[in-house]
């Protein structure tokens, strides 16, 4: 299995449109569904942070292989951008933690 996951830090009333956007039934899920390979996504919110006034998150996301994830960057690249904007708009920062294995 292909492990990959970001780090983003929210921008202040932006929350819930970020987690409608990267959550289960938002746009990003949406897209990977319609690619060989997908197998889910995971949202996670740092709790610590939230107490301390900071929003900051985690998406975990799993593909059955490497391949599969990178047949499905280079095949939708337009959709990919046009969401990807949107975050944008939504965050502070954006960091790629890792693509992971499964040992």
């Amino acid at each position: 299995m292909n492990i990959v996951a970001w780090e983003y830090e929210v921008r202040a009333g932006a929350e819930a449109a970020f987690e409608a956007l990267y959550g289960a039934d938002g746009a990003w899920v949406a897209l990977f569904r319609t690619h060989p390979g997908y197998i889910g996504t995971e949202l996670l919110r740092d709790a610590l942070e939230v107490a301390a006034g900071r929003h900051r998150y985690l998406t975990i996301d799993r593909w059955r292989s490497a391949a599969d994830y990178d047949a499905f960057l280079a095949s939708d690249r337009t959709r990919y951008a046009e969401i990807d904007a949107r975050g944008d708009a939504l965050t502070a920062s954006e960091r790629r933690v890792g693509r992971y294995e499964t040992l």
